[in-house]
């Protein structure tokens, strides 16, 4: 017990528990976006090289792994689109093209993230409702920030709120198809189309 909790080759007990939650949540990522393979904790185990005794080490149970992938996703492309926004300066036509293109860029460099948050998530019955909650957050921060560059004077708040869910809601309907392959439309041809209707969605009505 005392190696459990002091310092074994160089790293501390708390780091090596941080350690084995990334590979679990590495692992998780891989299961879950592989439609080849069911996601269990037998097969997310064996994909990190984990026993099941380190599994509960960092998650009560599947459902809570798979939620912190969802959570982590979600977490990365709120992040990495506002930095792109920022990035692109004050223009709001540059800022809105950079946020959905980092977007794109995103799942280009690793599709199965696409997959398991927008795709995969709906097929397991415990996580429709945090990807509803995930969708509605980023659908809010899309209305805060397009209010923000975009806002038009004669747009209400509720307005402003709609034009987020429908833009999130087009979003995730469009990356669907997409990953699926039912959508022959390049990476730019998507990142043009999304960017026009957003920048549509806050504009002001003549």
């Amino acid at each position: 017990m005392a190696v459990q909790q002091g310092i074994y080759r160089g790293v501390s007990a708390a780091d090596r528990v941080a350690q084995r939650r990334e590979r679990l949540l590495a692992a998780a990522l891989t299961v879950w976006a592989d439609p080849h393979v069911r996601t269990t904790m037998t097969a997310v185990c064996a994909e990190a090289g984990l026993s099941e005794r380190y599994f509960y080490e960092s998650f009560t149970g599947l459902e809570a792994l798979l939620e912190a992938v969802m959570d982590a996703i979600a977490a990365e492309i709120e992040t990495t689109s506002r930095t792109a926004a920022e990035a692109a300066g004050d223009d709001p036509v540059a800022r809105v093209r950079a946020a959905v293109r980092s977007f794109m860029e995103l799942l280009i460099a690793d599709p199965r993230k696409g997959r398991v948050a927008i795709v995969e998530s709906i097929a397991v019955p415990a996580l429709r409702r945090r990807r509803t909650e995930l969708l509605r957050h980023l659908a809010h921060q899309s209305a805060l920030e397009s209010r923000r560059v975009l806002g038009a004077p004669s747009h209400s708040e509720a307005e402003d709120e709609i034009g987020g869910m429908l833009f999130i809601g087009g979003m995730a309907e469009l990356i669907t198809a997409w990953l699926d392959g039912v959508l022959p439309a390049s990476p730019d041809e998507i990142v043009e189309a999304a960017s026009r209707a957003l920048l549509g969605l806050y504009a002001d009505s003549p």
